[in-house]
């Protein structure tokens, strides 16, 4: 027994989902290319004033969308964080060796 209109939710979930990763994969291109950046100029990997400009404009877009605004940061922050974590080791990569 199907339940075709459950698999037509089903499906625009699943598309939803794939389009989540992709975007999720390009923006995590850029951020890499962002470290780089970074640890070329001997920027720090994390810049607190823009963390908190990107929260406050996605939790504004999030009330604007429906969505829980915290619920929003709460999934920024975790991609912000992993960010930083990518930053953080290319400037270990790029640094000269103490050897």
């Amino acid at each position: 027994m199907t339940d075709e209109q459950l698999e037509k939710y089903r499906s625009s979930i699943d598309n939803i989902d794939a389009a989540l990763v992709h975007l999720l994969a390009e923006r995590f291109k850029i951020t890499q290319d962002v470290g780089e950046y970074k640890a070329s100029a001997g920027l720090p990997a994390a810049d607190l004033d823009r963390e908190a400009e990107q929260v406050a404009r996605l939790r504004s877009l999030a009330e604007e969308s429906g969505l829980d605004p915290v619920f929003s940061e709460k999934f920024l922050r975790f991609i912000v964080a992993e960010v930083i974590h990518h930053h953080q080791r290319i400037a270990e990569q790029a640094a000269p060796s103490s050897d």
